[in-house]
């Protein structure tokens, strides 16, 4: 018997070390992904931005729902599997709560909402001249694809997910795409082994893997500063966290940061992102990416196979000029320029709600 709980236990220590090993251990992401997977920190400066806090918040107290039943703003979030919302209207905080034990220190992982985090950066190595232009052929930055077709994608294609690569974003299957570079150990490889299926510029598919690419392109052009010390020097500290985060890596040596998902902060530090492009790029007077590249990012644009609801990484619930990162699970950082609104949503998963209307309905209320 002992024999056997210990051929067990060495099968399981194999299994963990391998890509298979991590789906079956782990199954599915999960809000405490953050402390599973090896990560660069990202620390903040000894300078925090606070929000100032409303004395009494504006924010609707009952929400009514289809059968006329009534129920609590607080209670509908509780119920929704919501562990973190804050609404912020005129820079000002007039809703924070927190449910199922976390609080303004916990961590939720970013998921997705990262994608939107890594085209901010993107934009940025573009002002300083490192990347030219969101115009260049990826194969500039990675050389090893050339051979491929993929000198016809774009960093564009990538931004606009119309890249046109073949990639099965299914968290489901241990073998798909989606899961080979979430719970893989070498994205360079995995990489490497891409594959096109439709001619570039032609037809939008959301997949991980664009972003993923727009991380590898980003590192090589940063010529030896990894991803998060750059998020780190261009917006973590000049944003002014309150908090140090962290970004998910494929492994401990050389590790390159999971771009396409997995930073790992809290929800006040994800509500200064939306800050951030609330004011067009600009912070306290600062440009720290340029007026210019938040336009773009944010407008429908729906040439070359583009999607009147997707640009440059953010999703675009209306043609109301909002705009906002989204990651699986419910994570959700909103923002309406017309409402000088942010809401961040964080959770444990969506619930029963559709996230799109809560938010579009409450910008409408203010």
């Amino acid at each position: 018997m002992k024999l056997k709980v210990f051929v067990i236990f060495v099968f399981s220590l194999t299994l963990s070390s391998c890509q298979l090993g991590r789906f079956i251990f782990y199954n599915f992401a999960d809000v405490k992904d953050h402390k599973k997977f090896a990560y660069r920190t990202i620390l903040n400066d000894s300078v925090k931005f606070k929000f100032p806090e409303a004395i009494n918040g504006r924010y609707p107290k009952i929400l009514t729902g289809k059968d006329n039943r009534e129920i609590s703003f607080d209670a509908y979030l509780k119920d929704n599997s919501t562990l973190a919302f804050l609404i912020i209207k005129n820079d000002t905080l007039q809703y924070e709560k927190y449910f199922a034990g976390y609080n303004q220190e916990s961590i939720v992982p970013s998921f997705s909402m990262a994608k939107s985090i890594t085209s901010l950066l993107i934009g940025i190595a573009i002002d300083e001249h490192l990347i030219q232009s969101v115009d260049e052929s990826i194969t500039a930055y990675i050389p090893e694809l050339k051979d491929k077709g993929f000198e016809k994608v774009s960093i564009l294609h990538l931004l606009q997910m119309t890249s046109g690569i073949k990639f099965n974003e299914s968290y489901v299957n241990p073998f798909g795409d989606a899961a080979s570079f979430y719970y893989g150990t070498d994205l360079r490889k995995l990489i490497k082994k891409m594959r096109l299926k439709n001619e570039p510029g032609t037809q939008f598919e959301y997949v991980s893997g664009n972003t993923q690419l727009l991380g590898l392109v980003l590192e090589r052009a940063l010529k030896g500063k990894s991803v998060s010390a750059y998020l780190e020097e261009k917006l973590w500290q000049p944003l002014g966290m309150e908090y140090t985060a962290t970004w998910s890596i494929d492994r401990k040596k050389n590790g390159l940061e999971k771009t396409f998902c997995c930073l790992n902060a809290r929800a006040r530090d994800f509500a200064k992102i939306g800050r951030l492009c609330l004011n067009q790029g600009s912070w306290n007077g600062k440009q720290i990416v340029s007026k210019e590249w938040i336009l773009q990012s944010t407008k429908i644009d729906t040439t070359a196979g583009s999607v009147n609801y997707y640009q440059y990484q953010w999703w675009l619930p209306s043609d109301k000029g909002d705009f906002m990162a989204e990651g699986i699970l419910g994570q959700f950082v909103y923002v309406n320029p017309t409402k000088n609104l942010i809401i961040v949503r964080l959770g444990k998963n969506e619930g029963k709600a559709n996230w799109w209307n809560v938010f579009t309905g409450l910008a409408a209320a203010y």
